[in-house]
């Protein structure tokens, strides 16, 4: 379970995050949408521990975020907006080096890359991989400690349709086990029915809850031309 209570959040003289509250439940998928510069990647960055909020409170599981850190971050998996990998490791070597940061047998390693599709780019160098191939290898990466808590950053921009389906499968499995999912996207249209529950971020807090079998005719939520066309039911393009 998440818990954000009154985050604030300031870089320089502009506010991120005004009064971020909100709620995301165990056995649940859901979205956190909003325009451009609404707040989004900062709450995640602040929910996985690499930001620390001006003022707050965050919970991960019962674990404050900020005052026990190490302990919350192992209850949760995170996969970022921007995956960056050393582009000369494999597939094989990254997975390993991760399981070997949590203490994980390399066996799981070799069933997420199954899961993902990843089997015949087991020795394939990162640089090699397109931005869809990429984003599968973050996705095996999130799914390796089998985190109570998931939080996704965008995950299904660099993927092609089928394996943004996949992806929602997964998550729905996931979720369906009794962990707490968490997603910001800009592809609304395609969680419809999918999501249990949607949140409109708008200037650094939760506006209101939208209506998650009925998300197409929410685009108009959106601030931004180029936002509101990702809720139309479109195929076009995780990293």
């Amino acid at each position: 379970m998440i818990v954000t209570e009154h985050l604030v959040k300031i870089y320089g003289p502009k506010p991120v995050l005004r009064d971020m509250s909100m709620e995301a439940k165990a056995g649940e998928i859901t979205l956190l949408v909003g325009p451009n510069g609404a707040g989004k990647t900062t709450t995640m960055k602040i929910l996985a521990g690499l930001v620390r909020p001006r003022d707050g409170n965050v919970r991960i599981n019962s674990l404050d975020i900020v005052r026990d850190r190490i302990h919350a971050q192992r209850a949760l998996s995170y996969l970022p907006q921007q995956l960056k990998f050393h582009l000369r490791l494999t597939c094989a070597e990254i997975m390993r080096f991760y399981a070997r940061l949590r203490g994980i047998a390399f066996s799981r390693c070799e069933a997420m890359l199954d899961q993902t599709g990843l089997r015949e780019f087991y020795r394939a160098r990162t640089g090699e991989l397109s931005g869809g191939t990429r984003q599968r290898l973050g996705l095996a990466l999130l799914l390796l400690p089998d985190a109570p808590v998931l939080l996704l950053d965008e995950p299904g921009l660099s993927l092609d349709p089928t394996w943004r389906k996949r992806l929602q499968e997964t998550l729905r499995f996931e979720a369906a086990r009794g962990k707490t999912v968490l997603v910001t996207t800009h592809l609304v249209a395609e969680w419809n029915n999918i999501a249990h529950r949607c949140l409109l971020c708008c200037d650094g807090k939760i506006e209101r809850e939208l209506d998650p079998e009925n998300l197409p005719h929410n685009f108009d939520e959106m601030k931004t031309p180029d936002a509101a066309l990702a809720y139309e039911p479109q195929f076009s393009v995780l990293h």
